[in-house]
């Protein structure tokens, strides 16, 4: 076989991470979609809403401490959450959807959130993890020291490293602990808006339908 050729599991690997990293966010808009109308079909549940909090704002504190932190493609992220796990964004994304099943309390939700992760984030975390590779000699060190998903009990102490960047690139890189003005860049606070949405929707969605309804009949 010609080393240069892509076998074709290969091949059909590389495809799926490519349409994997370029469908998830549409497919993140579907799934919300298909949510509040199983909000809307549901009763409220207001104690399973309470404990879903458990899971998604530590999901959302993650995702937020990331995205003050990650430089992308410019530095290697290996302070903040980044110390405990080389994925905080994506298991602050999962807590999040594991804590909104909760709220809802319906199974196929459930496994439609469980299977869509799966086929979506493990493709999109190979791919980006090539990528960090090829771009900073340091990742493999990092991957020994970091888990991929699930963090470690104490954080990991790595030595950064720094992709090839202009000089006007490099002079928004800082010291590496939480940028605020990172966190605004990466627009993390849609995520919080998100949530507070779908919060909405399970509180008042039904009832505001229910009225409307009512009103017409």
């Amino acid at each position: 076989m010609n080393p240069h050729e892509i076998s074709p599991k290969v091949g059909s690997m590389q495809w799926w991470r490519k349409l994997a990293r370029r469908i998830r966010v549409p497919l993140g808009f579907v799934t919300a979609a298909i949510y509040v109308i199983e909000a809307a079909r549901r009763p409220a549940h207001p104690a399973a809403i309470a404990w879903s909090l458990v899971l998604v704002l530590p999901g959302l504190a993650l995702r937020a401490a990331a995205s003050g932190t990650v430089k992308k493609n410019r530095e290697l992220a290996v302070t903040g959450p980044y110390a405990y796990t080389r994925n905080p964004l994506y298991l602050g994304s999962m807590l999040m959807a594991a804590g909104f099943a909760v709220a809802l309390l319906s199974w196929p939700v459930a496994v439609l959130l469980a299977v869509g992760f799966a086929l979506i984030y493990i493709p999109v975390i190979a791919a980006e993890e090539q990528f960090l590779s090829e771009t900073f000699p340091g990742f493999e060190d990092y991957c020994r020291r970091v888990p991929r998903l699930l963090p470690r009990v104490t954080p990991a102490k790595v030595q950064s490293s720094h992709a090839v960047a202009s000089d006007a690139m490099a002079a928004d890189t800082d010291s590496g602990g939480f940028s605020f003005a990172l966190y605004r860049k990466h627009g993390e606070y849609n995520a919080a808006l998100g949530a507070a949405l779908l919060y909405l929707s399970l509180l008042y969605l039904r009832p505001a339908l229910e009225g409307l309804l009512d009103r017409f009949r």
